[in-house]
């Protein structure tokens, strides 16, 4: 059984690295596509080396662009890679334009599709990745849900041959990376922090960075936390930020530790040690749940309805009075859901599952 596998940015590395693991081990051969979506090192290579994901077999250098530029350059690039290597199935992860491009370019040349992390909705079809998963499940053969609220969604858009609740790969890659950290992990004895004595913030979606009013609140707010705020930043916000009036949103006080992005196992110590998790990231929102550390999340929605029902994740608009006080009012909730994403062996169930509609093709 021969898979091609369509990546392009950090989560989704982060994904195939641990499904990749799985296929190998049971004789699966894969043929990694990179599209090139996240280009920076830091975002992909030096992520795939820590992770130990295979060298892509092409990466299609696509890079950044509109939303239509990036998803037909795309298009074009990853069609003419299947054409050639003729996969069994086409796997793919999550919600971004190489998913979209890869739903795309299969559907058209009639390859099997598997969706991981299928069924995932929050209903909002102006946000990109809201249009990008819709699609990707409606020409999708195999369905892999995070969630059983994803394979509900799933059932009621009519889509139900196909579909199975594996739980979430998200899942399996911080309980194996998490130990890992552990043992490695020097950040916070780099940056003289203690566990508990800090906040985290991540600001990368485009919602935050492109709009100057936004990421200005964001940045003051955490400037004026009673806590000292860690910050990854992310090349995105970094450029933004360059651009606001404000100069006190570059420096702040000191208060703020802007830093490089860190790598994947420094990034979970930092989420499992700190006091509080402010991001506008998915991934971070789910990480953040199974680490057992509260998370604002600096949206009005989330994909991830789960971690909000347990009281782990608060939906806090980007405006500064309103962070501040979700800040001051975070409490450690009493317990999580047992269950809600799988049990940690959802790679595990995928690649069974590949098997499983390879021996009945045949």
């Amino acid at each position: 059984m021969r898979i091609a596998s369509v990546l392009g940015t950090r989560p989704q590395i982060i994904k195939a690295a641990i499904v990749s693991h799985v296929l190998a081990s049971v004789g699966v051969e894969e043929k990694i596509i990179h599209t090139g979506q996240h280009y920076d090192l830091t975002l992909s290579e030096n992520l795939a080396n820590e992770l130990e994901l295979p060298s892509p077999d092409v990466n299609l250098g696509v890079g950044s662009g509109s939303h239509g530029y990036q998803t037909g350059e795309m298009l074009k690039r990853i069609e003419d890679y299947l054409r050639q290597v003729k996969p069994d199935v086409v796997m793919l992860y999550g919600d971004t334009n190489s998913t979209l491009a890869g739903a795309l370019a299969a559907a058209k040349l009639n390859l099997p599709i598997a969706h991981v992390e299928a069924g995932v909705r929050h209903y909002d079809r102006s946000v990109p990745e809201e249009v990008n998963r819709v699609l990707t499940d409606h020409v999708s053969s195999l369905l892999f849900c995070p969630t059983v609220l994803a394979v509900r969604n799933l059932s009621e858009e009519g889509i139900v041959n196909g579909v199975h609740w594996t739980g979430d790969v998200m899942l399996d890659s911080v309980l194996a990376n998490a130990k890992e950290a552990e043992k490695e992990s020097t950040i916070l004895s780099d940056l003289g922090i203690r566990p508990g004595e800090y906040c985290l913030a991540t600001v990368h979606r485009a919602s935050n960075t492109d709009d100057p009013d936004h990421l200005g609140n964001i940045f003051e707010a955490l400037d004026a936390s009673d806590l000292p705020v860690v910050v990854p930043l992310h090349p995105r916000t970094r450029g933004a930020l360059s651009r606001l009036r404000n100069a006190k949103t570059l420096s702040c006080s000191g208060h703020v530790m802007i830093l490089e992005p860190v790598g994947y196992r420094d990034s979970l110590w930092l989420q499992k040690n700190a006091k509080l998790v402010l991001t506008d990231s998915g991934g971070i929102q789910k990480e953040a749940y199974f680490l057992g550390t509260p998370c604002i999340t600096l949206r009005t929605y989330s994909p991830w309805p789960e971690t909000v029902e347990d009281g782990w994740n608060v939906l806090v608009p980007p405006e500064k009075d309103k962070i501040l006080a979700a800040i001051q009012e975070s409490t450690l909730p009493r317990e999580r859901r047992k269950g809600a994403f799988g049990d940690g062996t959802a790679a595990l169930k995928i690649a069974r599952c590949l098997q499983h509609w390879e021996d009945a093709r045949d």
